[in-house]
């Protein structure tokens, strides 16, 4: 019978065999580093913002800082104008 490996098993060897995580520990990470890039944009910005409020910043610098965020993501997402992105959060 054949072993059934996880569709990220190789790269969890690759963190136990180069990193000082167990194999559990490195299981996590990459299901926490999936589950970070799966986010949509919509759901990042969101995210985001909540995020940056909480930090006290005022919404034209929440929004500015957002947008140059946005290109760096894994898989960039369109460009959002300003007005986008307050219908994203808001409604």
């Amino acid at each position: 019978m054949l072993e059934r490996r996880t569709a990220h098993e190789d790269l969890v060897d690759h963190l136990v065999r180069t990193t000082t995580l167990q194999r559990g520990e490195a299981a996590r990470v990459v299901l926490d580093v999936l589950a970070y890039f799966d986010e949509s944009a919509e759901d990042y910005v969101r995210r985001r913002h909540r995020e940056l409020q909480a930090k006290g910043l005022a919404n034209a610098e929440i929004f500015e800082r957002i947008t140059e965020e946005l290109p760096h993501r894994a898989v960039a997402p369109p460009e959002f104008s300003l007005r986008q992105l307050r219908r994203i959060v808001y409604g």
